[in-house]
């Protein structure tokens, strides 16, 4: 494998591209005798608006070509060598930690119960779940026909299929509606491109029919003989192209391109199963097509032609279309239905009408009840009403913050709604409520081994005003019996952008930092839509900055209602929130003891002005086109890459992988080469580099709390606690 072949690279021609020197080392000394790798500067000319900028560390980007080449050319080579001297670093000065690192992944993995199952769900007169084997890393999925106490029918074994690679993820699997067939789709190198597989699951024959290079969804018609799927562009992996796969046919059929570069489609089945739907979507606007499943060989026809900055989604029931939308000024959403041969926006009339107070997130539709996911003050509310309009009510969750949600309910004609229920104290939980008699029935909880007893933690919901007033939710949890006296090392999460909201959920990892005497916070910061949808509006674009104080803002209260200090402070985020991590420090570098960054996206200004970099064009509505000068500008204000300075900053840890295909690599491998460069202080600055990994991490039940593992142990030795 060409993974396995990258990473056993180590070192070669150093010489000339940075130096890496081990002398004696103190194993409780926290920068030890090692001095980082320096990478070589080369000066390469970036301008946009008259404004020139000098970028040294260009030449770390790699192609994909550049990457999938069998033998490395110069600069592929000289890359490696790079990562491989940062990884040989991290290993160098972190290796005092391996005992304890080792410690917290036992502890961590400890807890997980090794044979676990999921509730099965019933869908088309079979019972599905997933379960796990003690010892392996992978999900088997499984069903029964028609009786939990049937013979247990073994659809996917993922434990045997990843066998020999470095990285393996089913993305998606489905069953056709004759429950014969069995499509799938893999990834083996964590690029997010998948290849479709397919089944015959009463003899277990693989057939030889393979789609490379979707998007890992798939979508039966219901002749048990076509899927549809998306497919990827190669350079940008843009979902661009909807396709039609008759199985034995030569080769799919595309039946629909998205043009606009701003839109990603993919296509979905209603849960009525009577129509195949084609959706295209922005961050601002989405347009439907549609088709009936028992024709899929026809046309697919426009839903309502996609409008300006409106967004529509869709389902079907009986004689109507139901759609949640922000049409006519619903910020916050509302929800319409239209009769099926009327689908234009002209037709549609109000079912639950918009409401500045509530933000509409969902609905799930039963033959005598629609149960909606509601958003109110920042929580989650579920609220049930019966189509006679004699049932309106709210299922009553009873914490003060926590996280809910509507789960797998594939069938119309049941009483039952099944939903997710998780806090900071409380595993996760599977319900079954009877929306008839509001009973409630626990399936299932997380069962979480080692003697956790959720009555030794509480959280709490807080709010810290920000300077402009507005009061932004924290939520917090620790171990009962610590005093609130400013002593406490604490570790403060947060995301803030695309309007995904941060809820309080259960992590059994986190009690290792619990257990340890840590306060954890999620700030629920101005980018999510915890709020409302002004929230996330307040958050984004030419008001991103409100992001970035809004978590400083929260780090300033933990420590003024003294749950911790300054030198006891700890921030962590990914991805976008790794974005977040790098502005803060910028901000406000003495607010935190060490920052932990994962998969960071901290190059902004050149990632949004590359078009052939994946995801940027349909971004551009969440930070702003930087070809526009007002949206350049006001990047470059906060950029974490362009806004390194000559100063100190805390103990930093920076996490990537080299396959990832969400945020390049070189973003944050460019941002520690010139933090490096920059920084005054002789404080620790490692760089963790997975090479066989993308964004998600590995792949794997257990194998990813290493990596949590040498976060934590990070942390924990920053603030003298080595067991």
């Amino acid at each position: 494998m060409k993974t396995i072949q990258i990473s056993l690279k180590f070192l070669k021609g150093a010489g000339a591209l940075f130096f890496i020197f081990l002398g004696s080392c103190n194993p409780n000394s926290k920068t030890m005798d090692v001095k980082p790798p320096v990478a070589e500067k080369i000066p390469h000319k970036l301008e946009a608006h008259g404004d020139m900028r000098i970028d040294n560390y260009y030449w770390m980007r790699l192609s994909d070509e550049q990457k999938n080449a069998e033998e490395p050319d110069e600069q592929t080579q000289k890359v490696l060598d790079y990562l491989n001297a940062e990884n040989a670093y991290t290993d160098e000065v972190m290796k005092h930690t391996e005992k304890l690192q080792k410690e917290l992944y036992d502890e961590i993995i400890g807890r997980i119960k090794q044979d676990d199952e999921s509730v099965p769900y019933k869908e088309n007169g079979y019972y599905y779940y997933t379960r796990y084997e003690k010892g392996k890393e992978y999900p088997v999925y499984c069903r029964k026909m028609g009786s939990l106490d049937a013979k247990e029918e073994v659809m996917l074994n993922v434990n045997d299929l990843a066998r020999g690679y470095d990285y393996f993820q089913v993305g998606d699997w489905s069953v056709s509606e004759d429950n014969k067939l069995l499509a799938y789709s893999v990834d083996t190198v964590s690029r997010r491109r998948y290849t479709i597989y397919f089944k015959v699951l009463e003899t277990g024959e693989l057939l030889t029919d393979q789609i490379p290079n979707t998007n890992g969804g798939i979508t039966w018609a219901n002749d048990n003989k076509t899927v549809f799927f998306s497919t990827k562009d190669q350079e940008t992996l843009r979902a661009d192209r909807i396709n039609r796969f008759k199985l034995g046919a030569e080769k799919p059929e595309e039946v629909f391109f998205e043009s606009d570069e701003t839109f990603s489609t993919y296509v979905y089945k209603t849960k009525s199963k009577k129509y195949l739907i084609i959706g295209s979507s922005q961050t601002l606007s989405t347009e439907y097509r549609i088709l009936e499943a028992n024709n899929p060989a026809g046309k697919f026809r426009i839903f309502q032609p996609r409008m300006k900055d409106v967004e529509y989604h869709i389902d079907h029931f009986g004689n109507y279309f139901y759609i949640q939308t922000n049409m006519d000024g619903a910020k916050n959403f509302k929800i319409m239905k239209t009769l099926v041969n009327k689908t234009g926006k002209d037709s549609w009339v109000d079912v639950i009408p918009h409401r500045d107070d509530v933000l509409l997130q969902g609905f799930e539709i039963f033959k005598d009840y629609m149960v909606i996911n509601e958003r109110i003050k920042g929580l989650v509310n579920l609220r049930v009403l019966s189509w006679d309009k004699k049932q309106d009510y709210y299922i009553d969750f009873g914490e003060e913050t926590y996280r809910a949600g509507i789960s797998v309910n594939p069938e119309f004609d049941t009483r039952i709604l099944r939903y997710s229920y998780t806090s900071l104290t409380t595993p996760n939980s599977t319900f079954d409520f009877n929306m008839v008699t509001k009973e409630k029935t626990l399936l299932k909880e997380q069962e979480v081994l080692g003697g956790f007893d959720k009555n030794n933690y509480e959280s709490k919901r807080l709010y810290a005003k920000a300077a402009d007033g507005v009061e932004v939710p924290i939520s917090i949890v620790y171990r009962k019996g610590i005093k609130q006296d400013g002593s406490n090392p604490a570790l403060i999460y947060g995301y803030g952008s695309y309007g995904i909201s941060m809820d309080a959920s259960f992590r059994s990892d986190r009690l290792s930092l619990l257990d340890r005497g840590f306060v954890y916070a999620i700030a629920h910061i101005r980018g999510g839509m915890e709020m409302g949808r002004w929230w996330y509006e307040d958050g984004k674009l030419l008001k991103k900055m409100n992001t970035f104080t809004d978590f400083n803002t929260c780090a300033h209260y933990l420590i003024d209602q003294k749950y911790t200090n300054t030198d006891k402070l700890f921030a962590l985020g990914g991805s976008a929130g790794g974005l977040l991590m790098g502005a803060i420090l910028n901000l406000e570098p003495d607010l935190y003891k060490g920052v932990v960054a994962a998969v960071p996206f901290v190059d902004v200004v050149t990632t949004m002005l590359d078009e052939s970099i994946p995801l940027t064009t349909f971004e551009y509505d969440e930070w702003g086109n930087p070809n526009v000068k007002k949206y350049y500008d006001y990047m470059m204000t906060y950029s974490p890459y362009d806004n390194v300075k000559k100063m100190n900053y805390p103990n930093i840890l920076v996490t990537t992988g080299f396959w990832d295909s969400q945020v390049q690599y070189w973003e944050p491998a460019k941002w520690v080469a010139k933090l490096r460069d920059m920084k005054t202080d002789n404080n620790l600055l490692v760089f963790h580099i997975n090479m066989d990994a993308g964004h998600g991490g590995v792949s794997g039940r257990f194998r990813r709390y290493k990596e949590t593992a040498m976060e934590y142990a990070f942390m924990l030795d920053l603030v003298g606690i080595r067991e």
